[in-house]
C-alpha cells in the first residue's frame, strides 16, 4: 500500500467516525429535548445507557447544565473529525508543507485542547454532583490534552517545514 491509498482509507474511516459522532450528538440533543419538554423518562437513556434521570428528578437546572456539557463535548468531537477530513482532503503529498495544512493542524490542536478541558470540567462537575445525587458518568479528558500537545508540536514542525520548503524553492 502506498501513502495515497492509506490516506483514502483514513478519509473513509474519518467520515464514518464523523457521521457516527453527528448521529450521537443529534440523538442526545433530541433525547434531551424530549426529556425536558415531552416526557421526563427520556432522561433515563439519553444515549446508549447514559442515565441522568436521577439528576433531572433532583434538579432540572443541574440536569440542563450536565446534559448540555455532554452534548457540547460530543459536538466538539464531531467537529474534530470534520477538521481531520478537511486535512486529508487538502493534503497534497507532492507539496505537503503548505499554510492551509499547518493552520488546520494548529486548529486540531486547539479543538483537542477544548475537548480535553471540557471533559475535565464535566468530570469535576459530575464528581461534585455525585455528592448530592446518585448517577453515573464516566468520561476521560486527559488523552485529549495529550493529543493537543502532540498536534501543537506537529503544527510547529509543519511551519518549519514550510520555511525550509520556501528556502529550497528560492535556491533552485
Amino acid at each position: 500500500m502506498n501513502a495515497k491509498q492509506i490516506l483514502e482509507i483514513l478519509k473513509v474511516l474519518s467520515w464514518i467516525v464523523f457521521i457516527g459522532l453527528c448521529i450521537k450528538t443529534g440523538a442526545m440533543f433530541i433525547s434531551f429535548f424530549v426529556s425536558l419538554f415531552i416526557n421526563a423518562d427520556g432522561a433515563s437513556d439519553l444515549y446508549m445507557g447514559l442515565n441522568l434521570s436521577e439528576l433531572l428528578a433532583f434538579n432540572q437546572g443541574q440536569y440542563v447544565v450536565m446534559a448540555g456539557l455532554i452534548i457540547f463535548l460530543s459536538g466538539l468531537k464531531a467537529y474534530l473529525f470534520y477538521q481531520v477530513i478537511r486535512i486529508i482532503s487538502k493534503l497534497n503529498m507532492a507539496n505537503p508543507f503548505n499554510e492551509d495544512i499547518a493552520n488546520l493542524i494548529a486548529k486540531l490542536s486547539g479543538i483537542s485542547l477544548q475537548i480535553g478541558i471540557t471533559a475535565i470540567i464535566i468530570n469535576m462537575y459530575a464528581k461534585w454532583l455525585l455528592k448530592q445525587v446518585h448517577f453515573v458518568y464516566e468520561g476521560g479528558g486527559t488523552e485529549f490534552l495529550y493529543l493537543a500537545g502532540i498536534l501543537f508540536v506537529i503544527a510547529v514542525i509543519f511551519k518549519r517545514g514550510m520555511e525550509i520548503q520556501a528556502e529550497n524553492d528560492l535556491t533552485v
